[in-house]
């Protein structure tokens, strides 16, 4: 059996300021996943230029336009699962026991890989 490799394009807290040297690394992205702090709508639709964006509402993140983003989000990938949430402080929920394989947050302004158990079969 022959598995699809996705790749899944990872931003956060843009406050309004799309890099070009960050859409030059999302480019060629299946999805996008922006971890909130976004700063404006425009962030949100420039990206969807580049593939589908999945982005939660981060906590600089307010206006009409951030209304319409929820908190959480749930992306699915081939066979892996991932929740998103801006602040990993607000995580509501065992990822283990929710059969998550990922998590993706933002808010610390500190790009990183965390493993902390190893999940879902």
């Amino acid at each position: 059996m022959s598995r699809h490799r996705f790749r899944v394009g990872l931003i956060s807290d843009t406050h309004g300021v799309l890099r070009s040297e960050a859409v030059e690394a999302l480019r060629g992205s299946d999805f996008i996943i922006h971890a909130g702090d976004i700063g404006h709508m425009g962030i949100i639709e420039q990206l969807a230029e580049l593939a589908p964006v999945f982005a939660v509402r981060g906590n600089n993140d307010n206006g009409a336009w951030a209304a319409e983003l929820r908190e959480t989000e749930v992306l699915h990938v081939g066979e892996v699962f991932i929740y998103i949430v801006h602040d990993l402080a607000q995580l509501d929920l065992d990822p283990i026991a929710a059969n998550f394989h990922v998590v993706v947050s933002g808010h610390s302004h500190r790009p990183g890989i965390e493993e902390r158990n190893e999940c879902c079969t």
